[in-house]
C-alpha cells in the first residue's frame, strides 16, 4: 500500500493486526455486525478486514468518506478485501495486492475511472482519460472513448485491470 501510494505523498501506519476466527464473517455475511465488533479507532483511521469471500461476490468494497459521520457511519467505515487478493494470494490475476489499493482509492473518495462512461467524470480526478467501461485486461492501447482525449487508464488503480 505505501508503495502503491507513496507517489501521491501518502504513508500509511499500522497502528495493530487483530486476528479474529468467525466463519459467518469470512464467508461474507453480516458485514456490518464484523465492522460493529471490530473496527478500531477514529473516523481517520482505516482499518482494513481481509475475508474468505464478500457477499456479493465481489474482491472488495470501500465506503466513500461522509463529511459528517455518524456512529452509523463510523460503524461501517473501512475497507473489506478479499483476502486471496494480497501479494502472493491465489486469486489468478488480481493477487499483487491492488484490490487493497482500489478500495482505499474509494476510502478516499475515488470512484471508478470509467464512471459513468466517455460522459462522465470518471475517478473524479481531472487528468484522467475518460473510459466508457471496466478495463478487465492490460491492454495498454484501448481507446473506448475516442472523442476524448488520451487512451483508456488501463494502469490506473481505480479501473479493474489485472494489474
Amino acid at each position: 500500500m505505501n508503495a502503491d501510494f507513496l507517489p501521491h505523498g501518502i504513508q500509511f501506519v499500522n497502528r495493530g493486526v487483530d486476528f479474529t476466527i468467525n466463519t459467518t464473517w469470512a464467508n461474507g455475511d453480516c458485514d456490518m455486525a464484523m465492522k460493529s465488533a471490530l473496527r478500531q479507532g477514529t473516523y481517520q483511521a482505516l482499518n482494513i478486514y481481509f475475508v474468505k469471500e464478500l457477499g456479493d461476490g465481489s474482491l472488495g468494497k470501500c465506503n466513500f468518506p461522509r463529511a459528517s459521520p455518524d456512529s452509523s457511519v463510523l460503524t461501517g467505515d473501512g475497507c473489506t478485501v478479499k483476502f486471496t487478493t494480497v501479494p502472493g494470494g491465489s486469486e489468478v490475476n488480481y493477487n499483487l495486492g491492488h484490490t487493497t489499493t482500489h478500495q482505499i482509492g474509494h476510502w478516499f473518495g475515488l470512484y471508478h475511472t470509467f464512471e459513468n462512461g466517455c460522459d462522465g467524470a470518471g475517478d473524479m480526478v481531472d487528468d484522467t482519460p475518460a473510459e466508457a467501461y471496466a478495463s478487465r485486461t492490460c491492454d495498454l492501447g484501448r481507446d473506448s472513448c475516442p472523442g476524448q482525449p488520451g487512451r483508456d487508464p488501463v494502469r490506473n488503480y481505480m479501473n479493474f485491470s489485472p494489474e
